[in-house]
């Protein structure tokens, strides 16, 4: 027998105790097309984390941009500079005494990495397969489908339906190519690998093409990653062989094309593994099945994540068009059925590029067509690399924040060997980029490279994926990673000598300038909330798990000791310990308003001045920028309650970015591409991911102890539903909004214990829940 509790408010709000579900609205989730690409940012991305493929379609000659996530140049290497120790004091005073450039221009000489800046992120090559006799093509259509991950490709020609299927599969491992007609024995086609790694090899083996060989040198680091790629094909009637490093397929009734990369890397500090012998027990394992049963796998394991949430802003109006077109027209249509597009869009590169067992998402996730790629496509981790992960806790991918964590424990470990050489300190540190090999000491100039707080912007993950899961085995385990955090930078700051602050110096505000020509100062604002969110998070996991230890009541006397949020003379956030703002700069980092988000430290609710400060900051930088940065501008006014201005910047961000500009011929500023990646420009993941997680945030919020609904809502998303957005203590949430207003919400509790939920001003229900079970609020 099912019992129903209902709880009756005052303000009309009700609760009803319940097993129920959500009834959503079906959408098709799919980007398509009417052409080949015929640019990369026209291709589309398939991904199963390891490997990463850029399907163009063209129907002539078919190209598959190959990448393996662990292809990278160099070898292992630690690049701290031993000089740091003897010259950080030295700095410190020249910029206590002002001489801020000439401590940036002498940190740049003995502070940063003099033997390499990380190594780079590199493709494998290409497969391409050519189709004789496709000259009178018609009804050509491409497609991406979110909803199974599969790239599509069908046109008719002579009055044969020609349909291509391109999957990175998930259970197999490897990348596949189905192609089928509507007329027996029409599949005939010529399928080989190139790669742009000098003096590789490019042979037949059996049945299979081979192309081998080694990542590339760069500054002076030997490339030392073996690959080795191999393709082969089974086919249904006609005849298929191998040589010449060419597979050709006649006459076939359906063909498919495997490919399988592997490398000799298997950790940071090893690279002993055997990349043939790996390839080849790959491709052979593959090939125990048909691709039916790959693709109902494959399909399976990949809608076991992204049926999780499901997102309906309004009537797909404009599925006529092409979505390039879609994008081109965004602001004009007010297209918020592309919106929730592009937020699932976000959640597909996720779970394609950030599979547990694998490597993070780069700058460009698992996808990169370059040798040397802009920023090497590392992991920048003053920002960039934490945006990659912002969508996963709130949309429902928890599980996939595994390569993450795994990052992190491994940049404790050799961030301990930094901390020593560089600062003579325990614990461990970051700066501002790593990489497969985690560097961790200071990269590229003082400029940018001289910002040791990364252990505590990565600690921040840590914590709020406790939040999120109520995990408290993962928070042990964890947590001596957190504490070394702590550790190293209570070691290294300082007493500031104008204010008698604790501080840390020298440090930036990322990568922006202050009025004396230099970035580097003392007692930066984001580097105090970032030690305010560690130090607190250290304590109060202390707490949770009963650990006492020396450490704590230093970091209390440190939290004491920083300077607060200060407003500055225009009435803004201020970005630096001193009043140095300028209010006409519009520089794409927003660091200081890392306390509004990713952090808690200041909502409207509870720091009011201090938001309409932050408000004021992101007012003067502006909207339009680079792409990253409007992403996380998404979430900065959404965390304002200003869901219009949130809107208005997600329509900044998906403007046509066209490389070069088709009218101009010029590169223009940032945005969105035809395939719907992000552009700084260039293309940088981390901005899809930006955004995604902006508009979660701009539906359902919980940094302030409680679930808050529809916090956001644009007056453009009159009426729409979303299923399964997660709040921290492990809530499930879905709701149903109409004419504006919430009609009802489902919340479940996947934990148990006790919740605050809030519906705009209304009064804050709070409830006792149930593990397993779910609520229904209502108005």
């Amino acid at each position: 027998m099912k019992t129903t509790h209902n709880f009756l408010i005052k303000t009309c709000l009700i609760i009803v105790f319940c097993v129920c579900d959500m009834p959503m609205t079906a959408q098709n989730n799919v980007l398509w097309y009417d052409k080949p690409a015929s640019t990369w940012t026209e291709a589309l991305p398939i991904g199963n984390g390891r490997l990463g493929g850029m399907v163009f379609g063209d129907a002539s000659v078919d190209r598959i941009q190959l990448n393996e996530e662990t292809i990278w140049t160099g070898r292992p290497n630690n690049n701290a500079n031993p000089e740091a120790r003897e010259w950080l004091p030295k700095l410190r005073e020249m910029i206590w005494n002002g001489e801020y450039k000439k401590a940036q221009d002498l940190a740049t000489v003995h502070v940063q990495s003099n033997t390499n800046h990380g190594m780079a992120y590199q493709p494998f090559g290409d497969l391409y397969i050519s189709f004789p006799g496709q000259t009178d093509v018609r009804r050509y259509y491409r497609e991406l489908s979110l909803d199974s991950a599969r790239a599509i490709v069908q046109y008719t020609e002579n009055g044969v339906n020609f349909k291509r299927e391109y999957i990175s599969s998930l259970s197999d491992n490897v990348i596949a190519v189905h192609l089928t007609a509507s007329r027996a024995g029409m599949i005939t086609c010529n399928a080989c690998m190139t790669t742009p790694h000098p003096d590789a090899k490019i042979y037949t083996e059996g049945n299979e093409i081979v192309v081998g060989g080694i990542s590339s040198n760069l500054e002076g680091v030997k490339g030392k990653v073996a690959f080795t790629g191999r393709a082969t094909a089974k086919v249904i009637g006609g005849k298929v062989r191998c040589e010449n490093g060419v597979i050709t397929i006649s006459g076939a009734d359906e063909a498919t094309i495997y490919v399988s990369i592997a490398t000799n890397f298997r950790n940071f500090y090893d690279i002993s593994g055997d990349s043939e012998a790996k390839s080849e027990q790959i491709l052979a394992d593959a090939l125990k099945n048909d691709y039916a049963d790959m693709k109902r796998r494959h399909v399976e394991k990949y809608k076991s994540y992204f049926d999780r949430v499901s997102l309906n802003l309004g009537e797909n109006r404009y599925a006529h068009l092409t979505t390039d077109q879609r994008v081109r027209l965004f602001k004009q249509n007010k297209d918020t059925h592309l919106a929730a597009l592009y937020f699932q869009f976000g959640r597909y590169l996720l779970i394609c590029s950030s599979q547990p067992g694998c490597q993070p998402p780069t700058l460009q996730g698992i996808w990169n067509d370059k040798m040397f790629p802009s920023w090497d496509s590392k992991y920048t981790t003053n920002i960039n690399l934490e945006m990659n992960y912002w969508p996963a806790e709130v949309c429902n991918l928890s599980d996939l924040t595994q390569p993450l964590f795994s990052l992190i424990k491994d940049i404790s470990v050799t961030g301990n060997r930094t901390a020593r050489i560089m600062y003579d300190a325990d614990g461990w540190v970051l700066h501002h980029n790593t990489d497969i090999w985690r560097v961790t000491g200071a990269i590229d100039k003082a400029t940018s490279g001289n910002w040791p707080m990364g252990e505590a912007w990565m600690c921040q993950h840590l914590w709020e994926h406790y939040l999120y899961t109520c995990d408290k085995s993962f928070l042990e385990e964890h947590y001596p990673i957190m504490e070394g955090a702590a550790r190293f930078l209570n070691q290294i700051m300082v007493r500031e000598p104008k204010y008698n602050y604790w501080v840390v110096c020298p440090s930036l505000s990322p990568e922006n300038s202050h009025p004396y020509n230099s970035t580097n100062a003392g007692g930066i604002t984001m580097d105090n909330e970032l030690i305010r969110d560690l130090f607190t998070h250290v304590i109060e996991a202390g707490k949770i798990l009963g650990k006492t230890t020396s450490l704590t009541d230093s970091l209390k006397e440190k939290l004491a000791g920083i300077a607060p949020l200060k407003i500055g003379r225009w009435g803004q956030l201020q970005e630096w310990l001193e009043d140095w703002d300028n209010p006409k700069d519009q520089h794409r980092h927003v660091s200081h308003l890392y306390a509004l988000y990713p952090s808690n430290q200041i909502t409207p609710l509870t720091t009011p001045e201090l938001a309409r400060a932050a408000q004021t900051s992101l007012e003067h930088r502006g909207d339009p920028s680079t792409g990253w940065s409007m992403g996380w501008k998404v979430c900065l006014w959404a965390r304002l309650l200003d869901g219009n201005h949130a809107w208005k910047l997600i329509g900044d961000q998906l403007s046509l970015v066209e490389v070069p500009d088709v009218r101009t011929g010029k590169k223009t500023g940032g945005g969105t591409y035809p395939n719907l990646f992000d552009a700084h420009p260039p293309f940088q993941i981390d901005g899809n991911f930006g955004c995604t997680a902006g508009i979660a945030e701009m539906l359902l919020q919980s940094h302030n102890g409680t679930i808050d609904l529809l916090p956001a809502l644009p007056d453009d998303w009159r009426d729409g539903n979303v299923r399964g957005l997660m709040a921290r203590g492990n809530f499930e949430v879905s709701m149903e909004w109409k004419d504006g207003q919430l009609v009802k919400a489902i919340i479940k509790s996947n934990n148990g214990g006790k919740v605050k939920i809030r519906y705009k001003a209304n009064k804050i229900v709070e409830i006792n829940t149930k593990k397993g079970k779910s609520y229904t609020y209502k108005i």
